[in-house]
């Protein structure tokens, strides 16, 4: 499966002309000071705990205030993570909701054996959460698969993003242990 994957998006190197602008999964205000990036696999677990314990309070205190905006951005590590980003896309209404709801019942979605299993339980958390998503039609939707793909190229050579989830404060990699205390010391020098 990690070798198919690789292989996709070795296919995808070339950037497509797809507007990240339009379809950035974006919490806060757009003109916010202080921009964090956020780059994340959805079927990581350490991105899980990220938007568990260190989210909600960065939401409060530097979101919600309009000090910072935080853009979410697709790294999938495995197939699953990437169906799962395609799925976050899919509805321009609820991305932000998807997202946290994909993230926060990880454990229900994520059994699998192969592939196939990991689809199908993806399918039935969407549908039993009330999204309103064609699934086959966004699993196949090519413009989103390559946006998703060319966020992970981009952190990449931009980001030199190796893991997940890797943050970006002000486009500088933040290098220290991902917890609310470390955060929030770089943010403060930024206010």
């Amino acid at each position: 499966m990690k070798k198919t994957f690789i292989i996709l998006i070795l296919s995808f190197i070339f950037f497509s002309n797809v507007s990240a602008e339009t379809k950035r999964i974006i919490s806060g205000n757009k003109k916010a000071k202080i921009t964090i990036i956020a780059y994340e696999s959805l079927t990581c677990s350490h991105c899980a705990n990220f938007h568990i314990d260190v989210y909600p309070q960065l939401k409060k205190d530097y979101i919600d205030t309009g000090l910072a905006k935080i853009e979410f951005r697709h790294f999938p590590l495995d197939i699953a993570a990437f169906n799962a980003s395609k799925i976050s896309q899919c509805n321009r209404g609820h991305n932000l909701k998807i997202l946290e709801s994909l993230y926060s019942n990880q454990q229900v979605w994520v059994k699998r054996s192969t592939i196939e299993e990991v689809n199908d339980n993806l399918k039935k958390f969407i549908e039993k959460e009330g999204f309103n998503i064609d699934f086959e039609k966004c699993i196949n939707n090519k413009e989103i698969e390559d946006f998703v793909l060319n966020d992970r190229i981009e952190g990449t050579k931009k980001f030199k993003v190796n893991a997940t989830p890797t943050i970006i404060i002000n486009n500088k990699k933040f290098e220290k242990s991902l917890n609310y205390k470390n955060l929030k010391k770089s943010l403060e020098k930024l206010i």
